[in-house]
């Protein structure tokens, strides 16, 4: 490795072990490498996936609800969105664990801006006069598309607290644990992201719209359904980490980092 004094290379905050991560007697070394802002090979890839994922969820997933019957004739109810806006936490954990907070940040408010721009865009369509051929499709559209802008801040608000607060944990468990065990850092931000997620929705979208137990069901069983799902898909994060670090030679240690969210810098 060429030393830290070379042209093109210097210490930033990046610190990652001489030993395999999951080996015992792990220890640190400030390594010579490329600055944080370098081009990289796939993170772009890795955003875009994150918004078209975080954009379907949110505007394809709500406008159908389902029943699943289990066992013993139980049933569960949610909505179908349940089912893919976890991906969206599953990049973040990739995001995060990969490239560090501040580029996961930068890849947050782009989906920020995306979903912005699709809420504004659906209400302007639902609002448009319908012409007298598309008339009697107007009460679907309305269905699909008019959300109350009520629950659209409350989704949009959600989503920012919640990504941020999964993220914040992740990038600090990876600190505390010295990069080792990478399964508590996905299960612990992931339980901690998506309780903000689904307390700041549900109790602003649907607070006095309906009794506050059932309220209180409904929200435990998203947060139980959207943590679960992230829980299975671990070892598939695993193999997708393991993936970026190898092929981007990057393994980001947030050491000092300003962990605002109001910041666009990587």
């Amino acid at each position: 490795m060429a030393a830290a004094g070379q042209p093109g290379l210097h210490i930033v905050r990046v610190y990652i072990s001489s030993a395999y991560p999951r080996a015992r007697g792990l220890h640190w070394r400030a390594m010579a490498t490329q600055p944080h802002n370098r081009q990289f090979k796939y993170y772009d890839f890795v955003m875009a996936a994150y918004v078209c994922v975080l954009l379907c969820s949110n505007l394809i997933g709500p406008a159908k609800e389902t029943t699943i019957q289990l066992p013993f004739g139980m049933s569960v109810t949610f909505l179908a969105g349940v089912l893919f806006f976890p991906i969206s936490y599953i990049f973040g954990d990739i995001l995060t664990e990969v490239y560090g907070y501040g580029r996961d940040r930068r890849v947050v408010w782009a989906g920020f801006g995306a979903l912005a721009f699709a809420s504004i865009m659906a209400a302007v369509v639902v609002h448009l006069p319908p012409s007298a051929r598309s008339l009697p499709d107007q009460p679907a559209v309305d269905a699909i598309f008019g959300n109350t802008p009520r629950i659209v801040a409350a989704s949009i608000l959600a989503f920012l607290c919640g990504t941020f607060v999964n993220s914040y944990v992740l990038a600090k468990m990876k600190i505390l644990t010295q990069g080792r065990w990478l399964w508590t850092r996905i299960v612990g931000s992931t339980l901690c992201g998506e309780l903000v997620d689904s307390v700041i929705f549900y109790f602003l979208a649907f607070w006095g719209r309906m009794p506050l137990p059932h309220l209180a069901l409904i929200m435990l069983t998203q947060y139980a359904l959207k943590s679960g799902w992230e829980i299975v898909a671990t070892p598939l994060t695993y193999r997708v980490v393991a993936f970026l670090k190898k092929a981007e030679k990057e393994d980001y240690y947030d050491i000092g980092t300003n962990f605002t969210p109001f910041s666009l810098k990587a």
